[in-house]
């Protein structure tokens, strides 16, 4: 592979993902909207930033995308495209897989090459790099993308086409916004009976037939109410939203999926939207 790696969106994702890069030698530049923190973050992993995205594609070969929603997405790789000619695209965001292959697909025309490449992990599997990464796009080429993304993580799947990798995603957080709502009623039903905190925490850490590492990681937080975020509310939500999107287009019926939907709009309506998705505990009296 072609080591002109470009990191695009730095936020609470993408900037650590551009330091794992660059401590893994595999980072040349990086681009944020925000002048300022390209700036900052170019200087602290010594890589050059741009404020000019044409011109940051057409100085790399290798160009990772990190950002926000289905419009960022558009907009982003819409600049992109005419620069596109044997570049390779991975983008790690987590949008509406139809969007990710109309992406693809224009991407495609222009003489590049795109995968979906959404993760499993928040911001501290991330500095562990231990995320899991669901790629979706051409197989002939997934080596590649392999290659580069295991400098942040400790599974790169391969899941078929593009978009799969984001269908993938959805089922991993349409089961993620379930349980952390089944999380907080357990966590609050134990408080609400006279169980100690440390004993519930146990529990549901250790004990429990449902323990994960989401218990582990989040049970703690809403035990001390530390709201801290490590995966936001907000984004959540937006996640969730596709879901219910996708399942309403498909006739699926998705029961507990449509009430945790509810109780993070509720969240967001509250202003909670900045906070970790362990703030779901506010949500009960």
């Amino acid at each position: 592979m072609q080591n002109r790696v470009l990191l695009a969106g730095l936020g609470v994702m993408g900037s650590r993902i551009a330091s794992n890069f660059a401590s893994a030698g595999k980072l040349a530049g990086v681009y944020d909207r925000n002048a300022d923190k390209a700036r900052n973050t170019a200087s602290a992993l010594k890589v050059k930033y741009y404020t000019d995205l044409s011109e940051a594609v057409r100085n790399s070969d290798v160009i990772v995308t990190m950002l926000y929603d289905d419009g960022s997405v558009q907009e982003v790789y819409s600049k992109m495209a005419a620069d596109a000619r044997g570049k390779l695209f991975i983008d790690m965001s987590t949008i509406s897989p139809e969007t990710s292959v109309e992406v693809a697909n224009t991407i495609k025309e222009k003489g590049g090459k795109m995968y979906d490449a959404p993760v499993i992990g928040t911001s501290i599997a991330v500095e562990r790099k231990a995320l899991v990464v669901l790629v979706g796009g051409d197989r002939s080429g997934f080596d590649d993308v392999r290659d580069l993304l295991s400098a942040t993580a400790n599974q790169v799947v391969y899941i078929g086409g593009n978009g799969s990798g984001l269908y993938a995603k959805l089922v991993n957080n349409l089961f993620l916004g379930s349980y952390m709502a089944s999380l907080a009623e357990a966590v609050k039903f134990g408080r609400k009976n006279g169980i100690p905190d440390d004993v519930i925490t146990d529990v549901l850490t250790k004990y429990s037939s449902a323990r994960s590492p989401t218990s582990e990681l989040k049970v703690p937080k809403m035990i001390s109410g530390d709201y801290s975020v490590q995966f936001s509310i907000r984004n959540m939500l937006k996640d969730m939203e596709i879901v219910d999107k996708l399942a309403a287009e498909r006739h699926v019926v998705l029961p507990m999926a449509s009430l945790a939907l509810q109780i993070f709009r509720y969240l967001m309506d509250l202003g909670y939207g900045e906070e970790d998705i362990a703030a779901i505990y506010r949500s009960l009296r």
